[in-house]
């Protein structure tokens, strides 16, 4: 099934400005899944259609793919601003990428690999529950709920 992409932040896309994911993976010392560069350059602030994963036995949501473009309108989207405010609650070396509907942020977990980075989603109770054991398996894993 092929994603497709629906407004969120913003009624039209907002693709990302050159340099602005390279500033990301300078500053957390990462390299980001390429997938997860195409996407995000043209798709920040939106949702995916379809959107469920499951976690375990339950099932979430990606709600919106957090901006690399800080914009003071929509900071608490700003995947910096996201890692910020998370940063003292999760282990090293896990970076958000999404939101879900209950503001849980969807990461990429690099404790494992630096190159290959798994999906995991932080709880409200900072609990890390893995997802997916790659960006490319967390994609093909969407559906619709």
């Amino acid at each position: 099934m092929s994603l497709r992409w629906r407004s969120y932040l913003w009624k039209e896309p907002h693709p990302a400005l050159p340099g602005e994911i390279e500033r990301i993976e300078t500053t957390w010392g990462v390299r980001l899944p390429g997938e997860y560069k195409r996407l995000v350059s043209l798709y920040q602030g939106m949702t995916p259609v379809p959107n469920a994963f499951n976690i375990g036995r339950n099932s979430n949501a990606l709600s919106v793919l957090l901006t690399v473009t800080e914009h003071p309108e929509h900071e608490t989207y700003f995947i910096q601003h996201k890692y910020e405010v998370f940063q003292p609650y999760i282990p090293p070396r896990i970076y958000p990428f999404g939101d879900t509907p209950g503001g849980e942020p969807i990461c990429f977990d690099y404790r494992e690999s630096l190159e290959e980075p798994r999906i995991v989603l932080v709880s409200t109770e900072a609990q890390v529950y893995p997802v997916a054991d790659s960006f490319q398996e967390f994609l093909a894993g969407l559906y619709d709920d």
